[in-house]
């Protein structure tokens, strides 16, 4: 009898909200089409871990149908759950320990790292899959893209809180973090004004201000993107004047977690990951401190990172989430691959998969920032795309 079809499902990085309706999304329509899935669990490191044999490996692989599936949409995170593993630079602390000496050695790049790709590769081998669809941003469609140079039939799923992938205007988790950064500025905004004080939001976005931008839209906030590094006098002084003129005397600002003041060196700490990226030490807080000691107005730091990952999708990030599923099967249906999905002028689409030199998609500050104001621009929206693609 002939075996049936198969498609390899896995999300990597950091969670977001829609991941499972997406991977449930793959696997009903999958299902229609005839192919049996596997969800790869722990994102790249059920592909550099899995043990192979007659039987699949408990611990990183698990069949997945419509009815393991049917319920998983109404919660966030990942069911397959995720890992910041880069098959291609490994240290030998996390490497399986399964594998043999000798084929370790050939795998080794210098200075205990070591390649894993080839061992990905045998894993999707054995694993007879027909295709495989990757779900993440920027560090995990970068090693897809590896695959896709070596042949493996993939199509990938862009997710990230920053919105900063090239080649689409739109990722999966961006609207459900701006949806709950809303809510809790909303929310402490009472406390901010029984205190008087300047409240400091901090939020993702190391390289590019999509997150701190949309925020500051909905909230009318001031806002600072890693794009344009900014004069802190000017800040503070603005700060004070919208202060002093509220009745309920509060002000705030949030900075995205890469932008800067000039003048300013913000260190990354702590050990880097597999991809290189390491925290960026905490500019709310240095923020903050600078605030209060040039406007003698207390000020407050506020973390709006993690929560904005956590719980389930908002309605926009669940219809593009389950529409960008079925774009993804609808490529694999008629044999297209080395694909992204992608919204692009407002529109689904489909792309190649971004090249990780150009780097992040970052804000057009001419046509999306007014830097004197420190906010969002809300003129000359005409004709835009419903998401406003202010970027280059």
């Amino acid at each position: 009898m002939t075996e049936p079809r198969r498609i390899g499902v896995l999300t990597g990085g950091g969670d977001v909200p829609g991941l499972n309706s997406v991977i449930k999304s793959v696997v009903y329509r999958a299902t229609e089409l005839g192919y049996e899935v596997i969800g790869i669990r722990r994102g790249w490191e059920g592909l550099t871990h899995m043990r192979t044999g007659p039987e699949l490996d408990a611990d990183y692989l698990r069949r997945l149908d419509r009815e393991n599936t049917r319920t998983i949409d109404r919660t966030g995170g990942t069911m397959l759950h995720t890992s910041r593993t880069n098959p291609t630079k490994m240290r030998q602390a996390a490497l399986p320990d399964h594998l043999p000496q000798d084929r370790l050695a050939g795998l080794e790049k210098g200075e205990g790292i070591y390649d894993l790709t080839p061992i990905v590769l045998d894993n999707v081998s054995s694993l007879r899959l027909d295709y495989l669809v990757t779900i993440g941003g920027d560090d995990t469609l970068s090693f897809s893209r590896v695959l896709v140079d070596r042949g493996v039939p993939l199509v990938a799923i862009p997710k990230t809180m920053d919105n900063d992938v090239q080649g689409t205007e739109y990722c999966i988790g961006f609207s459900s973090a701006i949806t709950r950064a809303k809510e809790l500025i909303n929310r402490q905004r009472t406390t901010l004004g029984s205190h008087e004080r300047i409240g400091v939001f901090r939020i993702f976005g190391r390289d590019a201000g999509f997150s701190a931008l949309y925020t500051a839209y909905v909230t009318s906030g001031r806002c600072l993107i890693p794009e344009a590094p900014y004069d802190l006098d000017r800040l503070a002084e603005t700060l004070a004047e919208d202060h002093d003129a509220n009745p309920s005397r509060y002000a705030f600002v949030i900075t995205a977690e890469g932008a800067i003041w000039h003048g300013a060196q913000m260190q990354d700490i702590g050990e880097a990951d597999a991809f290189g990226h390491r925290h960026k030490a905490n500019v709310g807080e240095a923020l903050a401190a600078e605030l209060k000691r040039r406007t003698g107005i207390d000020a407050v730091a506020s973390e709006l990172t993690y929560d904005l990952r956590s719980g389930e999708a908002d309605s926009l990030d669940q219809m593009v989430a389950i529409t960008f599923a079925n774009v993804a099967m609808d490529l694999i249906e008629g044999g297209l691959t080395a694909r992204m999905t992608a919204i692009r002028d407002g529109k689904y689409d489909h792309v190649p998969l971004p090249d990780p030199a150009i780097g992040a998609r970052r804000v057009d500050v001419a046509r999306a920032y007014n830097e004197e104001r420190f906010r969002p621009r809300y003129d000359g929206r005409l004709g835009d795309p419903l998401l406003l693609a202010t970027a280059v």
